[in-house]
C-alpha cells in the first residue's frame, strides 16, 4: 500500500443505514417499555451514541431522503407535498452536490444499496409515465449523483415497477404482473421482474452490502443503505415469524435489527469495526400499517410518548431513532439530548473529511461532529429545525418551543386535514419541555413566541438557507416568493 493509500485509509468508513417507517419507540434502547427487543441496535447504542432528540426533515420518505443526501430542506425542492412513485422523474437538481459526490471527491468509494425513491429517468415508450422500455438504460439516478455503484429498487417496495436496478440497468425484464392484497403484505399491482420476489428484497440488498464491505477493505468507503423495511409490504421471513411476541410488524422490525447485526459482524470480521462510522436511523415515524391498535393491546407504542405517526407534523411523524457507532471517535454508551436533524449528514461528513462546503451546497446542514466527539457547547448546534408533513404543513422548533402552522396533524392521525374541530386555531404552539405529548396548545398565551418563530421561518424561506452564507439557491426553478406564498397558504 502506498503512503497516499495509507493516508486515505485512515479516514473512517461510513455506513448509513436508513430504515423505512420505523418508529422511535421500536428501538428498545430508546423505549424502556418497548415490547420489541432490538438486541443488535441496543448493542450499537451501548457501543456508541444514542440521540433522544433526532429528527427527519419530513414526516414522509421521498422528502426526507432528499434532505439527507443534499443537506437542504426538502420543501426547497420541486416537491411541495406527498411523495414520488416508482416512475417519477428525478427530484435532485442537476449539478447539486450530494453527500455521496462530496465523499467521492474526497477519495471515498461510494455505493447506494436499496430503496432510492428520488426519481429516475426511465425511457418512456408513450406519454404514459408507466409505459417504459425496461431494456434501455436509466439515467439521472444514483450514479449521476455521486454513487460509484447502485443496486436496488426505484421506490418503496409497494410501488411498481418491481425490478432490481444495478447501476443504470434493470437486472431482469418483467415477466408477470403481481399484486399484494393483504393488509400488511400490501403492494400495488404492477410489472414484476423475472428475478424479483418481494420477500427477498431485504436479504438480497443486505448481501450486496456485505459483499461491498468485503471488497472495500483497502480504501475508504461510504455505503448508503436505505432499507425497504419495515415499510409495507410487511414480509418477515420464516426465521422471524413470531419472534417479536407482537405482530408481523414487530417481527419485521427484528429482521431489520438482524440486518444491523450482520453488518456490524461483517465489519468486525474484516477488521474494519474500529474505524467505521455506522449510523442507524429512520426516514420518518412508524406507519399506521403497523396496526397501532393491535400493538397497543400488547403494550407497545411505536411512537413511544410522542403524539402522531408517519405523515404527521406532530413529533411521532418526524422524531426518529438515531444511533451512531464509531469506536475510534465516539465514547461508548454516550447519550445526546441535542436537537439534530438528518439534513445534518452533509455538513457532518464535510467536517469529518476536512472539506469546506461550497456556499451553494448543504444550505440547511449543520455539523454534528462536535456532539459525536463529546465537546461541551455553550449554545445549541442548531438555531432551529424546520419540519414538514405529508400535506405540506410546516413546523419550526427552537429550544423547547415548537410552532405548527396547521390546525391539526397535517397528516394521517386525528385531526386530519379538513377534519379539525370547528373553531380550531389555525396554528399550534407547544412547550415540549412541559408537554412532550403536544396536547396543550398555548399559542394564545405566548403571542411573542409565535411571532418570533414565524419570522424566523420566513427568514429561512426568504434567505434560501438556514445556515450562514450568502448564496440564495433557487435551483429547480422555485423562487423564495413562491415558497413563502405556499407557506402562507399552509398558515392560513
Amino acid at each position: 500500500m502506498t503512503q497516499s493509500q495509507n493516508n486515505e485509509k485512515q479516514r473512517p468508513n461510513i455506513i448509513y443505514i436508513l430504515a423505512d417507517d420505523m418508529g422511535y419507540g421500536d428501538v428498545s434502547s430508546l423505549n424502556p417499555d418497548s415490547k420489541i427487543h432490538t438486541t443488535h441496535l441496543d448493542q450499537m447504542a451501548e457501543e456508541g451514541m444514542r440521540f433522544t432528540d433526532g429528527h427527519s426533515s419530513s414526516a414522509v420518505c421521498t422528502p426526507s431522503r432528499y434532505s439527507i443526501l443534499t443537506g437542504r430542506y426538502n420543501w426547497r425542492s420541486q416537491l411541495k407535498s406527498g411523495v414520488m412513485n416508482g416512475y417519477s422523474r428525478p427530484l435532485i437538481e442537476e449539478g447539486r452536490m450530494t453527500t455521496a459526490s462530496l465523499l467521492k471527491q474526497a477519495g471515498y468509494r461510494t455505493a447506494c444499496i436499496g430503496k432510492w425513491h428520488l426519481g429516475l429517468e426511465w425511457v418512456q415508450k408513450s406519454e404514459d409515465p408507466t409505459d417504459v422500455d425496461f431494456t434501455r438504460p436509466i439515467t439521472n439516478g444514483p450514479t449521476s449523483h455521486g454513487f460509484d455503484y447502485y443496486y436496488g429498487i426505484s421506490a418503496s417496495l409497494d410501488m411498481a415497477p418491481y425490478v432490481y436496478i444495478e447501476n443504470d440497468q434493470v437486472t431482469a425484464l418483467p415477466d408477470r404482473i403481481t399484486v399484494g392484497d393483504d393488509e400488511m403484505g400490501f403492494w400495488r399491482k404492477g410489472p414484476t421482474g423475472e428475478d424479483f420476489h418481494h420477500e427477498e428484497v431485504l436479504p438480497k440488498c443486505t448481501e450486496k452490502v456485505l459483499e461491498l464491505i468485503e471488497s472495500s477493505r483497502n480504501e475508504p468507503f461510504f455505503i448508503y443503505f436505505p432499507l425497504p423495511a419495515p415499510h409495507t409490504p410487511i414480509l418477515p421471513t420464516s426465521e422471524f415469524l413470531g419472534k417479536s411476541g407482537t405482530n408481523l410488524y414487530g417481527d419485521f422490525v427484528l429482521m431489520c435489527d438482524d440486518v444491523v447485526g450482520q453488518i456490524v459482524g461483517k465489519l468486525e470480521e474484516c477488521g474494519l469495526s474500529d474505524n467505521t462510522i455506522v449510523i442507524f436511523t429512520s426516514d420518518n415515524g412508524c406507519s399506521p400499517k403497523a396496526n397501532y391498535e393491535e400493538l397497543a393491546q400488547l403494550g407497545h407504542n411505536p411512537s413511544y410518548v410522542f403524539r402522531g405517526q408517519k405523515a404527521d407534523i406532530y413529533e411521532g411523524g418526524h422524531r426518529v431513532p438515531l444511533l451512531v457507532k464509531w469506536p475510534q471517535g465516539i465514547k461508548a454508551g454516550s447519550v445526546s439530548d441535542e436537537p439534530v436533524c438528518l439534513v445534518d449528514l452533509m455538513a457532518t461528513v464535510a467536517e469529518l473529511v476536512g472539506v469546506t462546503l461550497p456556499d451553494e451546497a448543504g444550505e440547511d446542514s449543520v455539523s454534528n461532529l462536535p456532539v459525536w466527539q463529546g465537546l461541551e457547547a455553550t449554545v445549541p448546534l442548531r438555531e432551529a429545525i424546520v419540519h414538514h408533513s405529508i400535506n405540506g404543513s410546516f413546523s419550526i422548533r427552537k429550544g423547547n418551543w415548537k410552532l405548527e402552522l396547521c390546525p391539526g396533524s397535517g397528516g394521517w392521525s386525528s385531526p386530519r386535514p379538513g377534519q379539525e374541530p370547528e373553531g380550531a386555531p389555525p396554528i399550534q404552539l407547544y412547550d415540549l419541555t412541559r408537554d412532550i405529548g403536544e396536547r396543550e396548545n398555548v399559542q394564545e398565551r405566548y403571542p411573542e413566541v409565535v411571532e418570533e418563530l414565524t419570522q424566523l421561518l420566513r427568514a429561512y424561506v426568504r434567505n434560501g438557507r438556514s445556515t450562514p452564507g450568502t448564496h440564495q439557491s433557487n435551483a429547480g426553478g422555485v423562487k423564495w416568493e413562491q415558497e413563502l406564498a405556499w407557506m402562507n397558504e399552509a398558515e392560513s
